[in-house]
C-alpha cells in the first residue's frame, strides 16, 4: 500500500490595491460584469473574465433556465467563448467574482466542481496554465497560478 498527499498553495490579497494594475483591472471587469449574468431564480450572478495572451480581455456570465440543468456557469461560458474567438490562443490569468442580494459578497468564490474540470481540461487542450483569481465584490482575493490544482484527481 502506497499513500500520497496532494496540497493547494494560493497567495491571498487583502484588497484589489495589493495586486498588479493588470491582476487589479480583469478582477474589477469581472466585478462589473456580474450585472449583466442571468441569475432570476438563484440571484446569483457570476462573472469570469479572461486576460488572453494577445492582451485581449474576455468575459462570461452564469446563464440559468427555468430547466434548471440547462444552466451554465460563467466559466463554461468564458471557456467556450475563448476557444470560439480565439482558437489555440493561451489564456494568462482568469478572474472570477459574484454579486447576489441573498448573501454577503465580501469572500472569494471559487469554481464548481464541473467547472474545475473544463478548467483543467482546457490548460491540458493549450497546454499551459491558467491562473485563477477568486474574489468578491470586495475583501480578500484568492490568487491560485495553476487552475487544475483546483481538481487534483481530475477526469
Amino acid at each position: 500500500m502506497k499513500e500520497a498527499q496532494q496540497t493547494l498553495t494560493y497567495t491571498i490579497f487583502k484588497t484589489s490595491s495589493e495586486l498588479s494594475n493588470e491582476d487589479a483591472a480583469l478582477v474589477e471587469k469581472a466585478r462589473q460584469q456580474t450585472s449583466i449574468a442571468y441569475a432570476p431564480y438563484s440571484n446569483f450572478h457570476v462573472s469570469a473574465a479572461a486576460l488572453m495572451e494577445n492582451g485581449e480581455m474576455i468575459t462570461g456570465t452564469n446563464q440559468e433556465n427555468a430547466s434548471y440543468p440547462v444552466s451554465i456557469c460563467a466559466e463554461r461560458v468564458l471557456l467556450g467563448t475563448i476557444a470560439n474567438l480565439f482558437p489555440g490562443m493561451p489564456v494568462k490569468t482568469i478572474a472570477i467574482s459574484y454579486n447576489s442580494n441573498k448573501v454577503k459578497t465580501d469572500y472569494p468564490i471559487s469554481p464548481c466542481g464541473m467547472c474545475r474540470q473544463a478548467l483543467a481540461e482546457y490548460e491540458s487542450r493549450i497546454n499551459k496554465p491558467i491562473r485563477l483569481l477568486m474574489t468578491g465584490q470586495s475583501g480578500e482575493i484568492f490568487l491560485v497560478n495553476v487552475a487544475s490544482h483546483l481538481l487534483p484527481l481530475a477526469f
